[in-house]
This record gives C-alpha cells, sequence and structure tokens, in this order.
C-alpha cells in the first residue's frame, strides 16, 4: 500500500485582476488537486489563493465555484484541506469551514506530519523590515478595523480592494522585481528560519508562500527552507512522503 502523501501549494491570487486568464488559472489548479487526490492525505494552502476575500455577514466574493467545489469534494473525501491567511486573504472567517470543511490558520503553525517537524506559514508574519507593512498588516489583522470596513457596501469595498491589488502589483513590478531570489543575505524568509533555529533547533523543514519564487534550500545538516512558488506563472508545489520532500511544477495541461 502507498503511503499517503502531504502537499503543499500558495499564491494563486484567485479572481486577480492581473490574470491574463482566470478562469484558465482556477481551472489549471482544480486539475493539479484531480491529480493529487488518489494519494494525499493533507493539502495546505499557504496563503493568498485569492487576491481578495472578505466575508460580510451574508456575502462572500463571488467566483471560484469550480476550486471551491473541489476542496469541498476532497474534503469529503476524507482528505484534510488547510488555508493559511495571506495578505491579501486576511479576511477569512466561519465560511470556508462551513461550507467546505477546511481548516483556517491565522499564525503561522509548528507540527509533525509524517515524522518530521515543520514550520508552516505564509511569509507576511514574519516579514519585520518594513514599518508601514507592518503597521498595515496590523490594521488589517485588527478585529475593530474589520468590524467597520463590514459596514462599507460590498459595491464599494470589493472594487477597492481589486484596484488596490493591482496597482501594488504594477507598482512593486516597476519598482524591482521583488519576487527574485537575491541570495541568503538578502532573503528574509532565510535570515528568520536561520535565527528561529537557534531557539527550536528540532524543526525539519520551513514551508513558506508570499514570495513567488521557487527555493530549496539547506540551511543545516538537518533543516531545509522552501519556498512554494506560485499559481500564477510557477504554477509549483511541494509533495511530502515521509521521507522525501521535493518542489515541483505542475505542467499537465487540458
Amino acid at each position: 500500500m502507498n503511503q499517503k502523501k502531504i502537499y503543499f501549494a500558495s499564491d494563486a491570487h484567485l479572481g486577480a485582476r492581473f490574470h491574463k486568464d482566470p478562469l484558465a488559472t482556477e481551472k489549471k489548479l482544480v486539475r493539479w488537486l484531480d491529480f493529487i487526490k488518489q494519494n494525499a492525505s493533507a493539502i495546505y494552502f499557504l496563503g493568498d489563493m485569492f487576491d481578495y476575500w472578505f466575508e460580510y455577514k451574508y456575502v462572500v466574493p463571488k467566483g471560484f465555484i469550480r476550486f471551491l467545489g473541489k476542496v469541498a469534494e476532497l474534503a469529503d473525501s476524507g482528505i484534510e484541506i488547510h488555508f493559511f491567511i495571506g495578505n491579501h486573504d486576511i479576511w477569512m472567517f466561519d465560511y470556508l469551514p462551513k461550507e467546505t470543511g477546511a481548516i483556517i490558520h491565522r499564525e503561522p503553525l509548528t507540527i509533525d506530519l509524517l515524522g518530521k517537524r515543520f514550520f508552516l506559514g505564509h511569509g507576511d508574519e514574519v516579514d519585520d523590515r518594513s514599518l508601514s507593512f507592518r503597521f498595515i498588516r496590523a490594521l488589517f489583522r485588527n478585529k475593530f478595523c474589520q468590524w467597520l470596513y463590514a459596514g462599507i457596501h460590498p459595491r464599494w469595498t470589493m472594487g477597492f480592494a481589486y484596484a488596490w491589488s493591482l496597482h501594488s502589483r504594477r507598482s512593486g513590478l516597476q519598482q524591482k522585481e521583488k519576487d527574485k531570489y537575491e541570495g541568503e543575505d538578502a532573503e528574509y524568509l532565510v535570515s528568520f528560519a536561520k535565527d528561529y533555529l537557534k531557539t527550536h533547533p528540532d524543526i525539519n523543514f520551513f514551508i513558506f508562500g508570499h514570495r513567488h519564487i521557487m527555493l530549496d534550500l539547506m540551511l543545516t545538516r538537518s533543516s531545509r527552507l522552501l519556498i512554494a512558488g506560485d499559481w500564477m506563472k510557477l504554477f509549483s508545489y511541494i509533495e511530502w512522503d515521509g521521507e522525501t520532500l521535493i518542489l515541483e511544477q505542475f505542467e499537465i495541461e487540458e
């Protein structure tokens, strides 16, 4: 009998206006889920699977029905589905757990998976380089601010959010190719993991999203860091079977 596997993916940004073909991206993600479902015991989505997500009491963003339907199907079949909030889809509350059976994580998670110890997170939670970014992150996570925001009609909030995301993405690309690996010393996730290992030497694998790069780096003889890439241009994922942890790209087309 084959060992069941655990999968990790991040940063599909479903619904983003900068996707050339949003529906094609969603369909490819669903094909990947169909591809892995026979031997998956758990799937961890490490944040920003949606470019924007805010749950009102009676309203959620439209779209994504293929993806959400597949998530519900997999959860119903016994596969654990985990969503980490990212910096774009912070406002996940009880809709996905109730409708799809998914488990929501709002903070990084340390967990034992098939005999090894993992530190999992989106990646923005440990980014303390920019004071402005930390302020915005704290503002978006504040429950009172979320309550105030929820009082604004979705007609205004959703249009604003998608426009801001598009502007932010274009500005970032114009300023610098921020989704680029420039070595260990310049990569804040590597710096964080090395510092964290000083007090938590039992971590075997750090896995993050957020950066939109594929990275597999040995930190010590017993610890590695992987950044999962994205589902915008790389279509990448991580697979763990209890013995081998690999970073792959999904290339199967319709």
